[in-house]
């Protein structure tokens, strides 16, 4: 039930790596290292080292220095496979159907954002100040309240009504979340969920709690994605705010994750689209990016 609230924006430089000197003459002198031999050629065309890297941990989901040397071998095989498949398929011109054309295009358009993101990720660093300011930004904004609350969750909203009723008529809560509730995990618990934040549930199931008092539940159901609720808020307590040193590191991602975010919103103000857009941002807004959260109570 609960959102998954943090979002990966890349791993940051450290400082040392930031500020690398600059070559010396006789460096910049040295001759290249010539490139690597493809370790493999198909009709013709090499398949690189690094390809083939990429390739066996996106498939293993491991480097190939952990994999065995049949292993290896069969995402070898495997690779070249896909390469066999890919030539014949640009011999017959599939890429020119518009659907694998849009496709491919599209492909093309997020590496090349995803590679912008970890460079700039790589190129920037979040100051003092920055982070301080930032960490006042969220605490400001952060609703410093946990919510303790159980719902029955089911699949259309007429069940749901059936069950506000059977609680109105004084049936348990808990004995029908335990009986009715499509949310297993809650509904052995009789539909507890714990303690969570304004952020850590749907929006919607949020405001529904939130107009609730203790013991109250909701008088008519609350539909989210994962389908119809009933909920009985059970308690509140205020939070207390993360120390600052405990969250400088996702501070300073989201610091530069903003930073990232303002750089593309220069470009769209700046560049020349035809017909315009109806909405172009005038200040820089901020990205979806880990919001700092206060520690839960136990």
């Amino acid at each position: 039930m609960k959102a998954i609230r943090f979002m990966a924006v890349g791993a940051l430089l450290a400082l040392a790596a930031c500020s690398k000197p600059a070559p010396t003459d006789k460096a910049a002198e040295a001759p290249a290292v010539p490139a690597k031999p493809p370790i493999v050629t198909v009709n013709g065309k090499g398949i690189s080292e690094k390809l083939y890297e990429e390739y066996a941990l996106a498939l293993a989901r491991r480097p190939l220095s952990e994999l065995s040397p049949e292993d290896r071998e069969q995402i070898k095989e495997n690779l070249v496979r896909v390469e066999l498949i890919a030539q014949e398929a640009e011999k017959s011109g599939l890429v020119k159907d518009p659907d694998i054309a849009t496709r491919l295009e599209l492909a093309r358009l997020e590496v090349l954002q995803q590679g912008s993101a970890q460079k700039y990720m790589k190129d920037h660093t979040a100051t003092e100040a920055e982070m301080r300011a930032e960490f006042e930004a969220q605490i400001a904004s952060a609703p410093l309240v946990e919510f303790q609350a159980r719902h029955i969750v089911v699949s259309s909203e007429d069940v749901a009504q059936k069950i506000i009723a059977q609680l109105k008529s004084g049936n348990d809560f808990a004995g029908l979340a335990k009986r009715m509730s499509a949310d297993k995990t809650s509904a052995a618990k009789g539909g507890d969920l714990g303690w969570f934040g304004p952020r850590d549930m749907d929006p919607v199931f949020t405001n529904a709690v939130a107009l609730l008092k203790k013991g109250e539940f909701t008088s008519t159901p609350v539909q989210t994605a994962a389908g119809w609720h009933v909920i009985q808020l059970q308690n509140t307590r205020d939070r207390t705010p993360p120390a600052y040193e405990d969250v400088k590191d996702r501070l300073s991602k989201i610091v530069v994750a903003k930073g990232f975010k303002a750089q593309s919103d220069e470009m769209l103000k700046t560049a020349k689209i035809d017909p315009p857009l109806t909405t172009v941002p005038a200040t820089p807004a901020a990205p979806a990016a880990a919001p700092v959260a206060p520690p839960a109570k136990p």
